[in-house]
């Protein structure tokens, strides 16, 4: 009887054979990854020279990219960024992107090209840079040109930076002066957890003194909370007292003793007329300081079985999922209105063009957002256009305004279906027909964005005609009454 030894080991040159063998693959792969995006980028290009020409009058033309570049048909942007599935913004700046590295980067173009260097690094240079008038931007393109294909992308980029001020400093100090009245506060959507995350661009003086107030409530927490957070956290709850103002000067008077303190000693945010203003805000009547506390607005879905029970998730607009228990962080103590569900079930028209209150409540709750294509579904229900998928006519039939024949659009996905040849049609509850110029046809949905054949789209369309709804699946058409 025979015994079958176990394979030997490989040796260790076909081991060092494979392991050169994996690291060339991977060279090669960063290499393919590359021109596929040079690819994208040439096609770009190709796309902004056949659309370089107004079809006429009304067809509005933009120039997306830097001083020298031509420019392109505005609404035939979104057309290729259905075709890409992304947003018009996103095609847009690789559009812009495209033509400044071919007529105004021509030397970090070429580098590109080659493959030699990472496209999204000369990209970022195209944005830097595109302020610069055609005839100062050649600084630039020089000197990345020669660091691009050896140089980290930070140095890349820090050189970009620095050639933009040499080639104009003068446009840089307007720059600065333009990016004053571009500060901002904003607010992220909830992750699954019910938190967001606060950014802003502030002056770097505003942003010190933020911090130290906030370091400061987080040292009196961490005095009244015991050591249930660690510090990170404890900032975290200090920055949601800076909401509350009231509420914040009674914390910091209780836990400041101001007596032996000159009046350079004082806390940043103990003003010389402190006393008069805590002497005014102690006369007032709680009346009166209920009045001083912020107003807002939120939109939040709520079944009444997790209003109930107090298990489920809300949907907060602007927001997102949370918890339903986490309801009261959001509201706090706020003064709720609550307004009943709707019935989608009733068929909401009426005879005029502007759409009611409660049409424009049917149409937001029965598409949940912009039903523009491959558009995230991050509008707010104020923040949208209600459009007539099919134009309103004012010689036409009754009932012609209803989520029937209702979309939300943002203002510049309405100005393109307008003007940019692009035709919707509302096809079912909640679902929206597109067809381009060009043959291509989209469904959105609940399900998102679903490319159609041309011949799928003729079907749903012709099918809605005459009442009825087509669902398509894997195999068959499915059909249902609308």
């Amino acid at each position: 009887m025979s015994i079958a030894s176990p394979a030997p080991e490989p040796p260790q040159a076909a081991a060092d054979a494979s392991a050169a063998r994996v690291l060339e693959l991977a060279t090669g792969a960063v290499r393919t990854r590359r021109l596929a995006e040079v690819e994208e980028l040439r096609l770009a290009i190709r796309w902004a020279v056949l659309q370089g020409h107004p079809g006429d009058d009304h067809d509005p033309m933009v120039t997306p990219g830097g001083d020298g570049t031509p420019g392109v048909r505005e609404h035939a942007i979104p057309e290729l960024a259905m075709a890409r599935e992304t947003h018009p913004a996103t095609t847009r700046a690789l559009i812009a992107d495209g033509l400044d590295l071919v007529h105004r980067l021509p030397r970090t173009w070429a580098v590109v090209e080659a493959g030699a260097c990472e496209p999204w690094v000369a990209r970022k240079v195209a944005v830097l840079s595109r302020a610069l008038l055609a005839e100062q931007v050649g600084r630039v393109d020089r000197a990345v040109a020669r660091a691009i294909a050896g140089h980290a992308p930070s140095t890349v980029l820090e050189i970009a930076r620095a050639k933009v001020i040499e080639a104009d400093p003068e446009t840089h100090r307007v720059e600065q002066e333009r990016s004053r009245h571009e500060r901002y506060v904003r607010l992220s959507r909830s992750d699954e957890l019910g938190y967001r995350h606060l950014i802003a661009r502030v002056t770097s003086g505003d942003a010190a003194w933020i911090d130290a107030i906030v370091e400061r409530v987080a040292e009196i927490l961490a005095a009244t909370m015991g050591h249930d957070h660690n510090h990170d956290e404890l900032r975290s709850l200090a920055l949601g007292w800076l909401a509350r103002p009231l509420d914040l000067l009674k914390l910091l008077l209780e836990h400041t003793d101001l007596s032996d303190l000159s009046g350079d000693e004082r806390p940043a945010w103990a003003a010389d007329d402190l006393a008069e203003t805590v002497a005014t805000l102690c006369s007032l009547p709680a009346r009166r300081l209920a009045r001083l506390r912020n107003r807002g607005r939120l939109f939040v879905h709520v079944s009444e079985e997790a209003l109930r029970t107090g298990v489920g998730v809300a949907r907060v607009e602007g927001v997102g999922p949370i918890d339903v228990r986490q309801l009261h962080e959001v509201l706090g103590h706020a003064d709720v209105t609550v307004t009943p569900v709707l019935d989608l079930a009733m068929r909401r028209r009426v005879d005029a063009y502007e759409h009611p209150e409660v049409v424009k409540d049917h149409v937001w709750v029965q598409t949940g957002g912009d039903c523009f294509p491959f558009t995230p579904r991050t509008a707010t229900r104020d923040g949208v256009d209600y459009d007539h998928a099919v134009p309103y006519d004012d010689t036409g039939p009754p009932g012609q305004t209803g989520p029937h024949n209702s979309g939300p659009l943002r203002r510049r996905h309405h100005r393109t279906k307008t003007h940019g040849g692009l035709t919707t049609r509302v096809v079912g509850p909640g679902r929206h027909l597109w067809r381009t110029p060009h043959g291509q046809a989209f469904l959105v949905d609940h399900a998102g964005t679903s490319r159609l054949s041309p011949e799928q789209g003729e079907a749903i369309a012709e099918a809605i005609e005459d009442g009825v709804e087509v669902y398509f699946t894997t195999e068959v058409l499915e059909y249902a009454p609308a």
